[in-house]
């Protein structure tokens, strides 16, 4: 089982910018060659895809946020990172990592909120 801790979030002005971090722990030893992924939950409704970082580095963005975040990682820490710029006031809920797809159990996830 892998735990996950984020952190990072907070209350911003729109075109703010906050960087996420998500720090994994316990079986992480094939964590590495694992896609990983950061998600958001809005409007109370289910978690949706935000970014993926393959083990290579390969990311992926969804339409709303290309250009604006990028996703990093660092194997050795077992840390992924979400750098978010140009902040909307739609980018507000809370930010969760996991496996791409979901692998284990949600962490706490980080609020973010993004006021107009």
């Amino acid at each position: 089982q892998v735990q996950f801790v984020e952190s990072g979030g907070g209350l911003v002005q729109s075109g703010g910018s906050l960087r996420l971090s998500c720090a994994a722990s316990g079986s992480t030893s094939r964590l590495s060659g694992k896609t990983m992924g950061w998600y958001r939950l809005r409007y109370g409704n289910q978690r949706e895809l935000v970014a993926h970082i393959a083990g290579s580095g390969t990311s992926y963005y969804v339409d709303p946020v290309k250009g604006r975040f990028t996703i990093s990682r660092d194997n050795a820490k077992n840390t992924v990172y979400q750098q978010m710029n140009s902040l909307k006031p739609e980018d507000t809920g809370v930010y969760y990592c996991n496996g791409f797809p979901p692998s284990w159990d949600w962490g706490q996830g980080t609020q973010v909120t993004v006021s107009s």
